[in-house]
């Protein structure tokens, strides 16, 4: 996210980092400027990594932050973001994605612009290759909007993959670009100071509303957003392809108050979960309560319940202060998570045939557990049902889905899956579910990056080769974090300041 006012900007930036940070819980960092840089980044949550002391020395009326979430099993402080680097101008940048060129881009960097890189981080590359693209502007002491642009476009022709970015320039501006294809949010909004206008750039409105911003527009595909020194907004479309959102954003990434591209993924959610029932009466089974798995499937449930006219329930407590297990960084911790996480409101199981909805199944390990906890709480019959379509295949645009010889549902069957975690019956949503459930939100959205459901995806370099090849490095970067992060029982014991 992206800050630009006539105030400091750092309890904005704070703020908003703690509204965003279900998208990202393994490190947070904060850049400001006033005519000097001043940066604090580290692993951990927002709250843990911002003090007292932080906020009286990020000075400066504009400001970019990050919230990580690491898609490479890799939890290093050093590929905590901001990324900076001192020319042109000086720049640091947040991105929210993955490059899918970027062992190309690095390469090149390397050997034909003799940049150093510090870190393995994509994000780092594309800060590299905005930099380079500003430099081959020419710049003087003052950078036009027409010069930022240029150079955007330069990366656009270079940069393949999924780049939602926020960069600070020293004493230009603040710049706000979207890849061609949208396939990660980002949204601008603006607040009123007086007689003048304040701006945001975050990946999702729900960042706004609690700070008093209004929502202006989702920045387009292909385009880019410079806000200048004077605080004057420039917006430039660059580029247009093909809009491909991503449709895991509104089946798990985003909070369910944002609306992205004009979809409530609030009300997205619930009609995935209308969509299930048709399914589910055809199954012709007794079912006692719908239960969700909190947080993701609540909606989910919600509609689901409402369409089968049975009787909704609450059966999990969540503990709050344990993180999104989804998006932590190692399998090890994932499990001892799960144990602290959810608890059960026995009476809501016991002697009653229950169907629990969770947002998706991914390795199944999860699934499994919960199903346990059902039955040792009485649990008659545990029926289980997914919101989304079987995961087949990773996706290379910034989420962390496993390769696929740990997806569960590239090897097995549902038949097999359904024995494996436990469940009397399961269910899986359609493609053409989810995608309508959307649809009926914004009807010009026609595609989105789905790949993780049909193996096709939106960005022609993705080939299974590259495929195999991201598989590789995601886990010999993993193992190399678990072989650091191991007691001599070979326990994994660091949770990245997440307890």
């Amino acid at each position: 996210m992206a800050v630009s006012g006539y105030r400091d900007a750092i309890q904005d930036l704070y703020d908003g980092l703690i509204l965003l940070q279900h998208r990202g819980q393994d490190a947070a960092g904060i850049m400001t400027y006033d005519n000097q840089f001043h940066l604090k980044k580290s692993n951990g949550m927002v709250r843990d990594v911002f003090h007292s002391k932080s906020f009286a020395r990020l000075r400066g009326r504009m400001g970019v932050g990050h919230v990580r979430y690491p898609t490479a099993g890799c939890s290093s402080e050093f590929e905590a973001q901001p990324f900076f680097v001192n020319t042109p101008y000086g720049i640091a940048l947040s991105h929210n994605g993955n490059l899918t060129n970027s062992k190309e881009l690095s390469k090149e960097l390397r050997e034909k612009e003799y940049r150093h890189l510090n870190t393995n981080s994509d994000s780092e590359v594309l800060l590299n290759e905005l930099s380079v693209a500003i430099k081959l502007q020419k710049p003087t002491k003052k950078l036009s909007a027409d010069q930022v642009f240029g150079a955007v476009e330069r990366v656009f022709s270079r940069c393949k993959g999924a780049y939602s970015a926020v960069a600070l320039i020293g004493g230009q501006g603040i710049l706000g670009f979207r890849d061609p294809y949208g396939i990660r949010p980002l949204q601008l909004g603006k607040r009123t100071f007086g007689m003048k206008e304040e701006f945001m750039i975050a990946s999702e409105n729900t960042a706004f509303r609690a700070l008093d911003y209004e929502f202006v527009k989702d920045i387009y595909p292909g385009e880019a957003v410079f806000i200048d020194n004077n605080n004057n907004l420039h917006t430039k479309q660059i580029v247009k392809n093909s809009f491909s959102p991503c449709i895991f954003e509104w089946v798990y990434l985003a909070a369910p108050d944002s609306i992205l591209d004009g979809v409530s993924v609030y009300k997205a959610r619930v009609r995935m979960g209308e969509a299930l029932a048709d399914q589910i009466k055809e199954a012709n089974i007794e079912i006692d309560s719908v239960i969700p798995i909190p947080d993701t499937g609540r909606p989910m449930a919600t509609g689901l319940a409402d369409k089968l006219k049975v009787r909704y329930r609450e059966g999990f407590v969540k503990n709050r202060y344990i993180g999104r297990t989804f998006i932590m960084p190692g399998q090890n911790i994932r499990k001892r998570s799960l144990q602290f996480k959810l608890h059960p409101i026995t009476l809501e199981f016991r002697n009653k045939s229950v169907l629990l909805v969770d947002d998706s199944i991914v390795r199944g390990n999860t699934s499994k557990k919960i199903v346990e906890i059902a039955k040792e709480s009485g649990a008659k019959k545990v029926y289980f049902a997914s919101a989304s379509p079987p995961i087949i295949s990773p996706d290379p645009y910034g989420i962390d889905l496993p390769t696929m010889s740990e997806l569960i549902a590239t090897n097995m069957s549902i038949e097999q899956i359904r024995k494996f975690i436990g469940a009397d019956r399961l269910f899986y949503n359609t493609i053409e579910n989810i995608r309508h459930a959307i649809q009926v939100g914004n009807r010009d959205i026609k595609n989105f990056s789905d790949g993780c459901f049909t193996k096709c995806y939106p960005t022609p370099e993705v080939t299974p080769k590259l495929l195999r090849s991201m598989a590789q490095k995601r886990n010999s970067t993993r193992n190399a974090y678990a072989n650091e992060n191991t007691d001599e029982e070979g326990e994994s014991y660091k949770m990245m300041s997440l307890v």
